[in-house]
């Protein structure tokens, strides 16, 4: 696996650093507190080519790979989870779906407006009460004629009020039939689709999750990514990637508490001296560095694998499960570096301690990434 920072990789982290230290850190805590979505910044960052990063150019994105998708991601996460959120879900799940399995026409038609930011995309399978177990999903798609009528409600979703456009699965068959799902994409403002309930969530309070919920929706046949029954084999190879978003989210987050555990710990002092000089903090500081190396390692190796082509499915299970551990680990001991401060809304690490933990449960839990780890190491071993 080559780790070489490239030049254009080291142009491409600056110009994400820049974009989040200008336009993201002095309103973090803002939009923190008042749950505020900020869709005028995921605008900008669409301008910038942070929300196109791997779609080709013939369709308006920056034509990249997941080396710099990586980057992008960690580099915002390092000052708002939240923003890095909205930008990974964006990405990997709608624009991505449509990218992997949309026709030429709907490419054109959906991904330029995406990639360069003028509409913000969502992405639905999640169900109240069908998380992990998403062949028991109860929002059904029923075919007459040209068109299909969507019914049912999509939860826990990334811009469920605020997106402009939504890749949404929906069962066309039988229960537990992994054939009998369907992806569509939907336009907001379609008559029967609307926005429902927005979460107030613990952490990553600024990006927006909220129900979905189709009553008698009309959906035109066009619109429909696929053949009929594909949808769920369609999702699980868009996790695949998005599970790497997710890992390089963590990185994100991790480095940005660590870094501020550096400097406070170099600054503080107790007992006439920087805090640093004392083993316990100082250990605390080798470990995080160390989890941290490891887990942009294994999450560049997914990205090379997804880069060429490769399966990425075990690799990238392993990324996700082990940088989002990394980070709420990482986290923790930065509040605990921090002593009282760390508690407290006035210095950084408490938010990054909010915002670790969904990354240990977002597009499937670590216990889930073990069941996928565990499934394809025994695939490879086979006695």
């Amino acid at each position: 696996m080559d780790t070489t920072t490239t030049d254009n990789l080291k142009l491409i982290q600056e110009s994400a650093r820049d974009f989040a230290e200008t336009y993201i850190r002095p309103h973090v805590m803002d939009w923190d507190e008042s749950q505020h979505f900020p869709k005028d910044i995921m605008h900008k960052m669409g301008e910038y080519g942070f929300l196109g990063v791997l779609v080709p150019e013939a369709y308006g994105g920056a034509g990249l790979g997941y080396q710099e998708y990586i980057t992008v991601i960690s580099e915002i996460a390092k000052v708002c989870g939240s923003i890095g959120l909205s930008v990974a879900a964006h990405n990997s799940l709608c624009s991505g779906h449509i990218k992997d399995f949309g026709t030429h026409e709907q490419k054109e038609k959906y991904l330029s407006k995406l990639a360069t930011g003028e509409w913000i995309g969502a992405w639905g399978l999640t169900e109240p009460n069908t998380g992990s177990d998403a062949g028991r999903m109860k929002c059904v798609a029923r075919r007459e004629g040209d068109h299909y009528i969507i019914n049912g409600t999509k939860s826990w979703i990334t811009h469920g009020q605020s997106g402009d456009v939504a890749v949404v699965i929906a069962r066309t068959g039988e229960l537990l039939d992994s054939h009998g799902m369907t992806a569509f994409i939907v336009e907001r403002g379609t008559p029967g689709f609307r926005g429902g309930k927005k979460e107030n969530k613990l952490g990553m309070r600024a990006s927006e999750t909220a129900e979905m919920i189709f009553e008698d929706c009309r959906i035109p046949v066009e619109n429909r990514l696929g053949e009929e029954g594909d949808g769920f084999i369609q999702a699980m190879k868009i996790l695949d990637g998005g599970r790497i978003s997710i890992a390089a989210l963590s990185l994100g987050i991790a480095k940005g508490a660590y870094e501020a555990s550096v400097k406070y710990a170099q600054e503080r002092e107790q007992f006439g001296k920087p805090i640093v000089k004392f083993q316990g903090v100082s250990f605390k500081i080798a470990d995080m560095a160390t989890k941290i190396e490891a887990a942009e390692l294994l999450t560049r190796k997914a990205g090379d694998l997804k880069n060429a082509g490769d399966k990425v499915t075990k690799v990238g299970a392993m990324a996700k499960y082990f940088a989002s551990e990394t980070c709420v680990e990482v986290s923790t001991d930065a509040v605990q570096i921090y002593g009282g401060y760390g508690y407290t809304k006035d210095f950084p690490v408490e938010k990054f301690y909010r915002d670790s933990k969904l990354c240990t449960i977002g597009e499937g839990t670590s216990e889930i990434q073990k069941i996928v780890i565990t499934r394809e190491v025994l695939k490879e071993h086979k006695v």
